[in-house]
């Protein structure tokens, strides 16, 4: 009886970790096992324990030892701000940039496997799935948009099936990407002052926002640190450009508004989500600053009404949550669906 009871109040106590660990920053969350077997009566706003934040987990950008100690850092910093030790966990989910392949799966499983007691459930995804989990609350189906300095296009069909689109960084051609949109101004800036291309209000635009005082100037602007967070900042410009009737500008961001459709209405082909006849509903997430509203030039609501006209059952979706806790409600929703799988309520 003790051992059962025991099990009952560790089950109550215990805690699902929520890390989503990006090119820029990384993020864990951890929440109370919520007491629900379904996403839809979740609770609004979902309670977070505790929450923590570090660099860059991606282990392509910062090497395998800094990618390691970050995660290892965030779970820690988040269990401690919980009240909460590492056997109180009870599963965790980690979406990891850079996660491609089984292998970089494996690698990611290997490191956080040696700091958890051995029946705690380790899921580990790209960070793009647990954006669409951020969307769906846990439930992975649909189809999930992330523009912001990279992009990619990532599905699920409800039985598993997956497929992506896009993803694979700026010279590989993620061209509706935000490093993709402010690169091609940069270059329209040069075309235009070597005689190359059309005069356009970028040029002055840019240089002000750069405190810079020629084009020529933008030559070594661009080379002393070409990260791609860094080129990509400069979007908000591109658009403000387009807003003020820059017929350039303005066809950067269509170009870009294409691409990311594109990217989109691939991976819904390939997994059928809109049914035989294409008018099947299915969840489209929208995550990442590119995505977000602007004044005019909206360059989210140009690429859902693309989507509608190709998918009219398409539902668009912002996320309420951060991704962080996508995760933690995927890695919620998993354990749920295995529990009621071994005949458990």
């Amino acid at each position: 009886m003790g051992s059962e009871s025991e099990e009952r109040r560790s089950a109550e106590e215990g805690v699902i970790l929520g890390v989503d660990g990006g090119t820029t920053s990384t993020v864990c969350v951890c929440l109370p096992l919520l007491p629900f077997s379904d996403h839809r009566q979740l609770p609004d706003p979902i309670p977070v324990l505790g929450r923590a934040a570090a660099g860059c987990s991606n282990h392509n950008s910062v090497g395998e030892t800094a990618a390691r100690e970050t995660l290892e850092q965030v779970i820690n910093e988040a269990l401690s701000r919980a009240g909460k030790n590492l056997s109180a966990v009870l599963a965790i989910c980690l979406g990891v940039s850079g996660v491609n392949h089984p292998s970089d799966q494996e690698r990611v499983l290997n490191w956080i496997r040696n700091i958890f007691p051995c029946n705690v459930k380790i899921y580990v995804q790209n960070d793009a799935v647990v954006a669409l989990a951020s969307g769906t609350m846990g439930r992975l189906h649909g189809c999930v948009l992330i523009a912001g300095t990279g992009c990619i296009a990532y599905g699920f069909t409800e039985d598993g099936k997956e497929a992506r689109s896009a993803g694979a960084g700026p010279v590989l051609g993620d061209w509706g990407s935000g490093y993709g949109i402010a690169s091609r101004a940069l270059t329209a800036v040069m075309k235009a002052h070597d005689g190359r291309g059309p005069a356009t209000m970028l040029t002055n635009f840019i240089l002000q926002s750069l405190d810079l005082s020629s084009p020529d100037e933008i030559i070594g602007w661009t080379y002393a640190d070409s990260s791609w967070a860094r080129i990509a900042a400069l979007v908000p410009v591109v658009v403000s450009c387009a807003e003020a009737g820059d017929q350039i500008a303005d066809e950067i961001l269509s170009n870009a508004v294409q691409e990311l459709a594109l990217s989109v209405t691939a991976v819904v082909q390939r997994l059928h989500l809109a049914g035989e006849d294409e008018k099947g509903t299915f969840p489209v997430v929208m995550v990442g600053g590119v995505l977000e509203a602007n004044k005019r030039w909206d360059i989210g609501n140009e690429v859902i009404n693309l989507i509608l006209k190709a998918y009219p059952g398409a539902c668009p979706i912002r996320p309420k949550v951060e991704p962080a806790i996508g995760a933690a409600l995927f890695a919620w929703s998993t354990i749920m669906k295995e529990t009621e799988g071994n005949g458990h309520r």
